[in-house]
C-alpha cells in the first residue's frame, strides 16, 4: 500500500512517516498539496495524511474531495468542536489532534483502510444506458461503441450513480453521499467541479450537454434524448 504524506514540517513529517511504514505503506512526501494532486492520476495512494499549515483546515480537505475520495486523515492542532464536526461532514475520515500518540495514530490509520477497502468497484457490473457502457474494471466509459475514456474514480462514481437513477433529479446532498460516500449539506462547488469534468470527458459539446443536464435549484440529472 502506499500513503501521501503532506505534512507541516519536517520534524513531524518524519515521525508520521515512521508511523505510516510500520503501518505498512510505502510514504511519498510531498511539501505542496496542490502539485501533489495535479499528478494524482499518475501516482494515486491508498491514503492521504495531511498536516496542513496553520489556519483553516477546512479549504484543503475540500480541495482533495474535488479529486479523490481515497481514505483521509488530517492532524491537527486542538481545534472547536464545530470545526471537528465541519472536517467530517466535508470528507476527512480521520481528525487527529496534537499531541498524539504513535501507536494509536498506527492502529486507527490501519483500521481506516480496512473499511474502506471493503467494497471495491469491481463489484459493480457492466452498466449500459443511451450508448454508454461502463466498465468498472478498467474504469472506462465507452460512448456509442467508438470513443474509450478513462474516468477517475469520483468520476466513475458519479457517472455510475446518475446513469443508474436515469430520468430522476438527484439533489446535490444525494450525490456527495452516493459519490463521496459522507452525509452532510453537500458542497455544491465541490459537485459542479466533477460535473463539468464529467462533462469534458463524455459531452459531444460541455456547453450544451447531451447526457448530464443541470436543473436549476434542484440538482442534476442523467437524462438523454431517445
Amino acid at each position: 500500500m502506499f500513503a501521501l504524506l503532506v505534512p507541516r514540517d519536517p520534524d513531524e513529517g518524519a515521525v508520521l512517516a515512521l508511523a505510516l511504514q510500520r503501518a505498512g505503506f510505502m510514504v511519498t512526501q510531498a511539501r505542496d498539496l496542490g502539485k501533489a494532486l495535479q499528478s494524482w492520476l499518475e501516482r494515486p495512494a491508498d491514503l492521504i495524511l495531511l498536516a496542513p499549515p496553520e489556519g483553516d483546515p477546512l479549504p484543503y480537505v475540500r480541495q482533495i474531495r474535488a479529486e479523490t475520495e481515497v481514505p483521509l486523515a488530517l492532524v491537527v492542532d486542538p481545534l472547536s468542536e464545530s470545526l471537528y464536526c465541519a472536517l467530517l461532514e466535508a470528507g476527512a475520515d480521520l481528525v487527529i489532534t496534537r499531541p498524539f500518540s504513535i501507536p494509536i495514530l498506527i492502529a486507527q490509520v490501519k483500521a481506516l483502510v480496512r473499511r474502506a477497502s471493503g467494497a471495491p468497484l469491481q463489484k459493480v457490473p457492466l452498466w449500459s444506458v443511451a450508448g454508454l457502457t461502463l466498465d468498472p474494471v478498467s474504469r472506462t466509459v465507452e460512448i456509442e461503441g467508438k470513443n474509450l475514456v478513462r474516468l477517475t474514480h469520483l468520476e466513475f462514481r458519479l457517472l455510475h450513480t446518475l446513469m443508474l437513477h436515469k430520468g430522476q433529479v438527484l439533489p446535490v446532498e444525494t450525490i456527495v453521499e452516493r459519490v463521496w460516500g459522507y452525509a452532510g449539506k453537500g458542497d455544491k462547488e465541490l459537485v459542479r467541479g466533477l460535473i463539468s469534468r464529467l462533462r469534458a470527458k463524455i459531452e459531444p459539446d460541455p456547453h450544451h450537454p447531451r447526457y448530464i443536464h443541470t436543473i436549476p435549484g434542484l440538482g442534476y440529472s442523467f437524462n438523454p434524448p431517445e
